[in-house]
């Protein structure tokens, strides 16, 4: 944001490049208030820089959060991906940090990440399928496993589950496992 202020007067020579140097001035005035006002008041601080938030908890998606951040799922699951988790279940915590980075809690903490990079080089492992999102099924997915809508219906059925509008998400995983979770299942393991 300061290098766009600065560039509008150079670029523009009728632009007098007071023009550029007071919004700077202005902003550092105001981000120098801002932090030492966050120091000495921490209640301001949740307010100015806001929290951080889980997103996951033991493998579960924190819809509510999810949606008061803004994001869907095929972004969470892009920021798993790039940090090398496929599947849910490897997740004990995943935090959204204030600053937009996501900070991830394996479920095995202790294991070393090259140990588990080892063991998965001997066995085949498939990306995963996610084939319901935000309670609409993706056909992509069912097409590239040759399943068609009455399939994922039946599979529902199987696991009581009635209408595909409760499902926040429904996926195989890089097992092959089947994996759903449905929109009120975060706030009913809470309470």
């Amino acid at each position: 944001m300061i290098s766009d202020l600065a560039s509008l007067p150079m670029q523009d020579s009728r632009l007098p490049l007071l023009q550029g140097i007071i919004p700077i001035i202005t902003l550092l005035f105001l981000k120098t208030i801002l932090t030492q006002i966050g120091l000495k008041f921490q209640y301001t601080r949740k307010f100015v820089d806001g929290e951080p938030c889980i997103l996951i908890h033991k493998g579960r998606i924190n819809y509510s959060t999810l949606k008061k951040q803004q994001l869907n799922i095929d972004e969470l699951l892009e920021e798993l991906r790039l940090a090398n988790y496929f599947n849910l279940d490897e997740i004990q915590y995943a935090i959204l940090e204030n600053d937009g980075q996501m900070s991830i809690l394996p479920v095995d903490y202790n294991s070393s990440k090259s140990n588990c990079e080892k063991s998965t080089q001997n066995a085949e492992v498939a990306l995963p399928k996610v084939l319901i999102s935000d309670g609409k099924i993706n056909k992509n997915s069912l097409t590239s496993i040759d399943k068609d809508e009455k399939w994922i219906l039946n599979l529902l059925k199987n696991h009581n589950i009635l209408s595909i509008k409760h499902v926040l998400i429904a996926l195989y995983d890089t097992e092959g496992k089947f994996k759903f979770q449905l929109f009120d299942e975060y706030q009913k393991e809470k309470t």
